[in-house]
């Protein structure tokens, strides 16, 4: 096999009708919003939308806090939270602050002073949940001052599990309505003090009340929003249940930052999330495996032979599409409009380079051969991209 130094080699952008560029819908059209700046990454008013998760480590452990950041970054993060519960934490953030290789946003709940403390500790953003800080609302006048001085925007960040008593008493329960009344009355106590530099989240575990809770709050004000569906559940219902909720909102335009809250490693949360905006034409895509279900056609085990084919391309840096098929109906076809594809059957492969047949290899073999493939169109690109810039 070739030996390529992966981390060298970064996919050209294909034209529209290029070979194995997949034409598509159009990408949904963006809610207008006013953009605020999480450090250095910018969130609304048309920016690209980032993908946050949260670290599980005790914050107050630097070292794990940092190799957790480390990973998500690895994984595609823009904006990393960390809990904030106690004044261990708190004294751990300058540290975190100033070694993280992404913007840090402190999550603060019940103590408000903990609030200056991570602005004090030059974290990007603080996210508050004013249902369960007490006497936040006599607290805002400060919060605000200390956030413009220090150019710190606050996350408004409503729960359906943490709402605020007074809204759970009108309501009954945390409906649409109580989300969204929550989140624009503490919003406003920030605007009496014009501070506006706000983003703002309702979630809640069930995806028909959080659409419904950001269709009313993306009409009532151009605030860049959070998306999430909070306590999702473990990884393969909760993917489930936050790309529908998500995908339904990010195609009509409303959403400007997104969490994928499973429950599973942070990595593969942002994993979770990055696949939903690649699926939807707001995020480029990277390795993308198409695969068929399986039927009584097949004459190859296609379901370990994607998972082979899925673990080989783990990391690789090219954003391709590798067609993993099976049988003579569809596999043909679709291997031609990948990238990279293998239609197999009758323990050997048909391999497919940009549309074009170039070999046809034993079954035990085409992993192999797939990935020499790759790495052969890497290093022809790279060259072709050094002759451009020289």
């Amino acid at each position: 096999m070739t030996a390529v130094d992966l981390t060298l080699l970064t996919r050209r952008a294909e034209p529209p009708g290029a070979p194995g560029a997949a034409a598509g819908p159009a990408v949904p059209q963006r809610r207008p919003t006013r953009r605020i700046q999480v450090g250095s990454v910018p969130v609304g008013g048309g920016a690209p939308i980032s993908v946050q998760t949260m670290t599980t480590t005790v914050t107050a452990d630097v070292d794990a806090t940092l190799q957790q950041i480390a990973e998500v970054t690895a994984a595609g993060c823009d904006l990393v939270r960390v809990a904030v519960p106690s004044q261990d934490d708190v004294q751990a953030l300058p540290a975190i602050v100033a070694k993280s290789p992404i913007p840090v946003i402190a999550d603060i709940h019940f103590q408000p002073r903990y609030v200056f403390a991570a602005i004090d500790a030059g974290c990007a953003a603080v996210r508050v949940n004013p249902g369960n800080i007490r006497q936040f609302d006599d607290k805002v006048k400060e919060i605000a001052a200390a956030a413009t001085a220090a150019k710190v925007p606050i996350r408004i960040g409503v729960n359906a599990g943490s709402l605020d008593p007074r809204l759970l008493a009108k309501y009954g329960k945390a409906t649409p309505e109580a989300l969204v009344e929550s989140a624009l009355w503490e919003c406003s106590l920030f605007e009496e003090h014009g501070f506006t530099d706000l983003k703002i989240a309702v979630k809640h575990h069930d995806p028909q009340t959080m659409i419904a809770a950001y269709r009313q709050l993306s009409a009532a004000r151009d605030y860049p929003l959070h998306l999430g569906v909070t306590e999702a559940g473990p990884a393969f219902q909760g993917s489930i249940k936050s790309a529908v909720a998500m995908g339904i909102l990010l195609n009509e335009g409303i959403g400007d930052t997104i969490r994928v809250s499973l429950s599973a490693p942070p990595a593969e949360q942002v994993k979770a999330g990055c696949h939903v905006l690649a699926a939807l034409g707001l995020r480029p895509r990277k390795l993308e495996i198409v695969s068929c279900p399986g039927c009584g056609r097949l004459q190859v085990d296609i379901h370990s032979l994607a998972a082979r084919v899925e673990a080989a391309f783990e990391g690789f840096p090219h954003p391709l599409r590798v067609a993993v098929m099976g049988c003579v109906v569809n596999g043909p076809g679709e291997s031609r409009e990948a990238d990279l594809g293998v239609s197999s059957g009758n323990g050997k492969g048909q391999i497919f380079v940009r549309g074009e047949v170039v070999k046809t290899v034993p079954e035990s073999r085409i992993v192999e051969t797939l990935l020499e493939e790759a790495l052969r169109l890497a290093e022809a690109e790279s060259g072709q991209d050094q002759e451009e810039n020289a």
